[in-house]
């Protein structure tokens, strides 16, 4: 894409979830400040973050952010920041526009969990050693890639 969108989520009512809301709805429950601040503060992060893997040859196809306010009523980025379970990273050489590229992150693992028939309901089933295996390897390139 020419340039990031920003697309807010809420947790959602039922299950663990997130929930994609529109902006208007994001400024009817935070209020029109709070909102732009916290789109403009998101984009910002995003941008810095792609860029910089970019250069070392990964794609940052998408983040969550998650933001609160300290007592002091101060705006802070909180929980995981730009890790494969937060976001998607695309090797940049291998990856072609409309194909569903290998990637970095946990997708590997919700592939997995999708070919074995797990319904998300119940319990999730023991991943296999090969499995984790490969996951944690992919991290590692991740890693290699992005720190040198």
């Amino acid at each position: 894409m020419p340039e990031p969108i920003f697309t807010p989520a809420t947790k959602a009512e039922q299950g663990l979830h997130d929930e994609n809301i529109s902006f208007e709805a994001m400024a009817a429950a935070v209020g029109d400040a709070t909102a732009a601040e916290l789109r403009d503060r998101t984009l910002d992060v995003y941008r810095r973050a792609a860029g910089y893997a970019e250069a070392r040859g990964i794609i940052l196809a998408d983040t969550k952010l998650e933001w609160g306010r300290l007592p002091s009523g101060e705006l802070i980025l909180i929980d995981e920041v730009l890790t494969p379970d937060s976001s998607r990273f695309w090797p940049k050489d291998t990856y072609r526009p409309g194909s569903s590229p290998p990637s970095f992150d946990k997708q590997f693992v919700r592939d997995w969990l999708e070919s074995v028939g797990w319904d998300k309901a119940s319990e999730p089933p023991q991943l296999p050693a090969e499995v984790v295996a490969k996951t944690a390897a992919k991290y590692q390139d991740a890693l290699d890639r992005l720190t040198g």
